[in-house]
């Protein structure tokens, strides 16, 4: 699939000042504050602002904002012209930008500033990132194991429920099943296993418990409007003490000592990591990087999936079928042929991305390009994007706002360099790159 329209080259681009306010002092940001979580919600409170402004480009407030939260203005980035600029760090610096316009306690991670935290001019940086890619590539003889074990369990479950009552609760088994396939890939463990500070099934509640509080400043959470007034100044205006979640991370935090030792020895010796950092930026890798994405995005992976047609159903069991069968059994390379299931999934993560929101600070004075228009950016000022809308850009994608399986198939493949979906090991999304991961020797 051709791109539907050419872009325009830069020295045909108008420079213009980028529309949009702040609003007064205080009092705009808690004007765009109440838009965003009560108002209009997302995309909404996005989309209002780029039509209102005919503009992909434009100023605005973002949440949390104020009281308890720091500086919430940003120039926002919506199309696929601007928004790669937020992923060029000879342009912009990542440093403590992870969850957008505040930045969670370090006690979340043991005081640390782990990895997505930390800018790539950071000397740790380099140092945490070749250790994630490390665990990660060891991982690999595990990973198809441990998903094939976890989701099987989840599926007789399924099945189960449905037998005896006709219906079925979907998280249920699957939250369990995914947190056991990350944990068992990731460290070599089942975490319900009974041994020294094992998790047993308290792991995926531990884990959301200590999640909540980082992301809750900028959750919409769905509340009876009478409560709105107390969810607004318990969550949306000042930090949740870590004190709530310090036993829990603890249990976290035990298990991985215990039980990932082999992992730590090579951050000590390897990367030069202290065992105690090392510690941290696993956990939080293993279980809010990579399970909390996952969490997030296979069951909506799974409805989009079970939306297809009948017929359309039949041809990805048959692109399954066939890779498996050629390969004689389900393996890295038969995943790589199976054409129609790589289409639909990069489609999903191009209209539902587990990670929505990217931010950095400009290093310099910039000039940053719309699809038709130009503008001026000082040093220091904060950028930020919002993917589901840069990933539905119609300058790019032919009918955007739907679901279109075979997309990135045949000459669609093209329109990959368009895709930021592939998540590294900051918690980033990065370009994507067709760069193998290497089997362990």
């Amino acid at each position: 699939m051709a791109e539907s329209t050419p872009l325009l080259k830069a020295s045909d681009l108008p420079l213009k000042e980028i529309p949009g306010s702040y609003g007064p002092v205080f009092w705009g940001a808690f004007k765009d504050k109440m838009d965003f979580y009560w108002r209009e919600g997302t995309p909404k409170f996005y989309e209002t602002r780029r039509d209102k402004y005919k503009s992909t480009v434009y100023r605005t407030n973002v949440a949390p904002g104020p009281p308890g939260f720091s500086n919430p203005q940003v120039v926002m980035l919506l199309d696929q012209k601007s928004y790669p600029i937020l992923f060029d760090v000879s342009k912009v610096e990542k440093r403590d930008v992870f969850t957008g316009t505040y930045m969670p306690s370090t006690k979340y991670n043991g005081g640390y500033r782990i990895l997505p935290y930390l800018d790539p001019s950071e000397e740790k940086h380099t140092k945490t990132k070749e250790f994630c890619f490390d665990v990660l590539k060891l991982s690999v003889p595990r990973i198809l194991p441990s998903f094939h074990s976890a989701i099987s369990e989840c599926f007789n479950s399924w099945e189960a429920a449905l037998a005896k009552s006709g219906k079925v609760n979907f998280a249920t088994a699957l939250t369990p099943a995914t947190f056991k396939f990350n944990v068992k890939a990731f460290i070599g463990r089942d975490p319900t296993e009974a041994g020294t500070n094992s998790l047993g099934t308290s792991g995926p509640t531990y884990t959301q418990l200590w999640q909540f509080p980082q992301i809750a400043p900028i959750l919409v959470v769905p509340v009876p409007k009478i409560l709105i007034p107390l969810a607004e100044v318990v969550v949306h205006t000042f930090p949740i003490p870590f004190l709530f979640v310090k036993y829990f991370y603890g249990k976290l935090t035990k298990f991985f000592q215990t039980y990932a030792t082999e992992l730590l020895d090579l951050a000590e010796s390897k990367h030069g990591l202290g065992r105690e950092e090392a510690t941290h930026n696993l956990l939080f890798y293993t279980l809010f990087n990579s399970w909390g994405g996952i969490n997030i995005f296979f069951p909506g992976m799974l409805k989009r999936l079970g939306a297809l047609s009948p017929e359309e159903q039949l041809e990805v069991a048959n692109d399954v079928r066939k890779a498996i069968s050629a390969e004689g059994g389900l393996t890295l390379k038969a995943l790589s042929q199976m054409t129609l299931v790589t289409s639909l999934v990069y489609e999903a993560l191009r209209i539902d991305p587990p990670v929505p929101f990217q931010y950095a600070h400009a290093k310099m004075d910039l000039v940053i390009e719309s699809h038709d228009s130009s503008f001026s950016v000082k040093k220091g000022e904060m950028l930020a994007g919002y993917m589901p809308l840069a990933c539905k850009d119609p300058v790019v994608f032919k009918e955007p706002d739907t679901f279109l399986p075979k997309r990135f198939m045949g000459d669609g493949s093209k329109l990959l360099k368009y895709d930021y979906m592939q998540i590294d090991a900051d918690g980033n999304l990065t370009i994507l790159t067709k760069k193998r991961i290497p089997r362990r020797a």
